[in-house]
């Protein structure tokens, strides 16, 4: 029986099925370990995927603003042209004429009326005016609300009534507009805050001639 047992441990056929099974074992386990292998890369790859497509979409939401910003930037400059076109006077000569017409229109008296330009801007200019009016409380409130509803662009800075005597009162108005850059620069006017300013031109006494 020894004999045979050591027959048989010595046979071919036995150091064969040895072998085959100790690769069958070799790559059973080989097999574990690339399946556990790319079951973590796997995993390892949607959290890298999960955290990019987190990104895209932060990012997506961050451009959201910018949508459509060429668009709204051109409308922007449009309305701003058209408010250049329709509301600010294209010389200083217009801008003198409209405040006598304002002035024949509301029956009051012009007394006053200096002009003196601001510090230019890269498209406009301020233009201040220094007016003293006198008449009755109703023409001066037509010729107020003349100036804010003027097609051109007046705001009306500081009003200040001097008194009232027989009916008719005095009163002293800080007005601005503006002008084109250019068109401020041509008119010669002096600069605000220097103690000087520009009077009236003849369209403005010619208006108030005819009342």
């Amino acid at each position: 029986m020894k004999a045979e047992s050591r027959f048989s441990f010595r046979s071919p056929m036995f150091w064969h099925a040895a072998g085959v099974g100790v690769l069958s074992l070799a790559v059973l386990a080989l097999i574990i370990r690339l399946g556990y292998a790319w079951t973590v890369s796997d995993a390892g790859a949607s959290r890298v995927l999960e955290s990019k497509n987190a990104q895209l979409e932060s990012l997506k939401q961050d451009t959201v603003p910018l949508r459509g910003l060429d668009r709204r930037v051109a409308d922007t400059r449009s309305r701003i042209q058209s408010f250049y076109d329709e509301r600010i006077p294209a010389s200083y000569s217009l801008l003198a004429t409209r405040i006598a017409e304002l002035e024949t229109k509301s029956g009051v008296q012009l007394s006053h009326l200096s002009y003196s330009q601001g510090a230019p801007g890269v498209d406009l200019t301020e233009i201040s005016m220094d007016a003293s009016i006198s008449g009755e409380y109703p023409q001066m409130m037509r010729f107020i609300n003349g100036l804010e509803r003027d097609k051109i662009f007046f705001v009306i800075r500081a009003m200040q009534l001097n008194g009232q005597q027989g009916g008719q009162a005095n009163l002293r108005l800080k007005v601005s507009t503006w002008l084109r850059s250019a068109d401020a620069a041509a008119s010669g006017l002096p600069r605000t805050g220097s103690g000087e300013g520009a009077s009236a031109p003849p369209p403005f006494f010619t208006g108030r001639e005819g009342n």
